[in-house]
């Protein structure tokens, strides 16, 4: 395994290195000053202006190259937690205002999710009761509850919380469901010939069994998460990962987009880590 898990390891190196190949070679053509500009912040290409120099960011049509993402990388996180007003603050402080919406709506929907979806995985005739209606919310795009919830809301950041909720709320509470559904009749068997109380039962017994397919649900409605608040940030604007991708690009630094895409690709891909960690000290391999 542990052979197999280097060999994976190495490949991984090798295809990241030709692909960086690639993307230099791609560039080469690009002229110097088109270079140079692509390279510069927005920030950068503001002060040029104010300075009266003549910045043409019309110009930079080119796509940056390695290097010139590799300094726009480094001028962000030189100084990640700087705040110079509600447009300008660094990328670590937007990192947080993500995540903090994220985590909120995440620990809302599990509040209501798990209780939830316990109890109609325990009760056949209430899954039956309620499965028409979670099969017609389900399908609806997140972004499609926003106008709604600016309506009601009146918040631009709790409709954002709102919006993570209501996205996370479904892969939680049919996986939930399923997974309670799903325990062995043996292990209840035994619970009820024992006598154990309904609530010791739900601890000690179904819980244990059902926690990696609960687990499955809140990596699923995480992804869907972190994916949804970049998108909602888009719209409603004010702060976030989101919004500074998109206020970037209206400032047309190219690079720094790029740069969000990574980053947003990076922390996704640790959240995804993390559950996949719980899921698997949570599993039991017979």
């Amino acid at each position: 395994m542990k052979s197999l898990q280097m060999k994976a390891n190495v490949l991984s190196v090798l295809i990241f290195a030709i692909f960086i190949f690639l993307w230099y070679v791609s560039t080469l053509s690009q002229s110097a000053s088109t270079s140079a500009l692509i390279g510069m912040t927005a920030e950068q290409i503001e002060y040029q202006k104010l300075m009266g120099k003549d910045v043409n960011v019309q110009k930079s049509t080119g796509f940056p190259s390695p290097l010139q993402m590799a300094k726009a990388a480094g001028h962000q996180l030189s100084d990640p937690f700087y705040d110079n007003g509600p447009n300008d603050k660094g990328i670590a402080i937007q990192l947080g205002y993500s995540l903090l919406r994220v985590g909120l709506g995440f620990f809302l929907a599990s509040l209501v999710a798990i209780p939830f979806g316990f109890l109609i995985g325990m009760s056949p005739l209430l899954f039956k009761a309620f499965n028409p209606f979670i099969q017609i919310l389900k399908p609806i795009s997140p972004l499609a509850w926003m106008p709604l919830a600016l309506y009601t809301i009146k918040d631009s950041s709790l409709s954002g919380i709102f919006v993570i909720f209501i996205c996370s709320v479904w892969p939680m509470l049919i996986n939930t469901a399923f997974g309670v559904s799903s325990v062995k009749k043996e292990w209840l068997n035994v619970a009820s010939t024992l006598e154990v109380s309904p609530l010791r039962k739900a601890f000690l017994v179904i819980l244990p069994a059902a926690a990696p397919t609960i687990l499955t649900g809140m990596r699923i409605s995480m992804g869907i998460a972190w994916l949804v608040i970049v998108a909602a940030e888009m719209l409603v604007g004010g702060t976030g990962i989101g919004y500074f991708l998109w206020n970037e690009w209206n400032n047309l630094s190219l690079t720094s987009v790029i740069f969000s895409v990574l980053l947003i690709g990076i922390v996704g891909m640790l959240l995804d880590n993390c559950f996949a960690r719980l899921q698997k000290w949570v599993t039991y391999v017979e």
